[in-house]
């Protein structure tokens, strides 16, 4: 039985945005927030109208730690339960166990997961809809029956071809590359290498891709796997890290091997774990958006679902900012990209 409603005050706080990289919107993401609490925080109900399951692909890394911060203030802005469960390893089996655990011993409304697989998990999800609970993806989709709607970062195509532009920028557009992804079977993954590919077919025809190597989202794996791809290609020029622990590994296995300076690192990672790299030298450009944000973003729709409310266009999230939606894909922002210069202007 879902749980009955109460009254409620909601205090939403302002939570690190993203800002695009272009001058013209410089203001249009850029949302502060604090972790400082307050005297009305603490004098907040503490009874919760709702729970909320949110599943990472994995623990532990700094990308899902952020995205679990945000969910978590939001859990405390809107007065809603938050669970954060996820599997030690990015493995799918891991992902649907848990689910399975939550829909039979946790009384949970919603149903939100980053799917390591698109269509393994989709059956256990099915399984969740016909308890009665509500499904959404977040940062990696499934297939569109085994959810309601899905929460996409930025726009897929606009990520791929800019992190290629920012490899080339940096490289003088030519010579051998290499991409360390996560997951084989990540969606969002995939989909942000197809682009990424066709950038470099359609506008960059004096570089070559020599290898796209899958990381499972293992920072330890990451790490050999860099000093295996440097070992391997002696005329190797740059790194594109395609998930969160692509590019500190990238960059660490460059510093070690003296080649900074001589291959570029970039890709998707939050700005903290670089900001060592950003400054040496061993890194260049570091492109997300903010994970906390989108932790925040995924408990507000949530909320909205069990209550009878879908995101819609232009819609204003309180403590987000409006969001666009393209057929059942929400499109949260636009990315940030980090650099030595701006690096120390964002904490997470």
């Amino acid at each position: 039985m879902k749980k009955k409603l109460f009254s409620f005050n909601i205090f939403l706080l302002l939570i690190v945005s993203a800002c695009s990289p272009a001058p013209t919107n410089q203001n249009e993401y850029k949302i502060v927030y604090t972790n400082e609490s307050s005297q009305q925080e603490e004098e907040k109900q503490q009874t919760k109208d709702y729970t909320i399951a949110i599943i990472p692909k994995v623990v532990n890394i700094p990308y899902f730690n952020a995205v679990e911060e945000g969910a978590r203030e939001a859990g405390k802005d809107l007065g809603v339960e938050v669970i954060f469960k996820g599997p030690t390893i990015a493995d799918s089996e891991q992902q649907i166990k848990i689910i399975a655990n939550l829909i039979k011993n946790e009384e949970v409304d919603v149903i939100a997961v980053s799917a390591n697989d698109p269509e393994k998990i989709v059956p256990i999800l099915k399984k969740a809809q016909n308890h009665q609970i509500k499904v959404i993806t977040w940062d990696a989709d499934t297939l569109a029956e085994g959810r309601e709607f899905f929460i996409n970062m930025v726009n897929p195509e606009t990520l791929g071809r800019h992190l290629m532009d920012t490899l080339a920028w940096n490289v003088d557009e030519q010579g051998e590359f290499a991409i360390m992804t996560g997951a084989k079977s990540a969606a969002n993954l995939n989909e942000w290498l197809k682009w990424i590919q066709q950038h470099q077919e359609e506008y960059y025809p004096n570089m070559k891709l020599v290898e796209v190597s899958a990381t499972d989202d293992d920072p330890n794996k990451a790490y050999l796997i860099a000093h295996q791809l440097i070992k391997d290609y002696p005329n190797l020029k740059g790194i594109i890290g395609n998930s969160s622990v692509g590019p500190p590994a990238a960059a660490q296995a460059v510093k070690e091997a003296g080649k900074t300076g001589k291959i570029a690192v970039v890709g998707l990672s939050p700005p903290n774990p670089m900001n060592e790299y950003l400054k040496d030298g061993s890194a260049q450009i570091i492109t997300l958006w903010s994970p906390k944000k989108l932790g925040y973003l995924t408990v507000a729709l949530s909320k909205n679902i069990v209550t009878g409310s879908l995101p819609y266009d232009n819609q204003e999230i309180p403590g987000v900012g409006k969001i666009r939606m393209i057929d059942d894909v929400v499109i949260m922002g636009e990315p940030i990209d980090f650099t030595k210069e701006n690096v120390d202007q964002y904490d997470f």
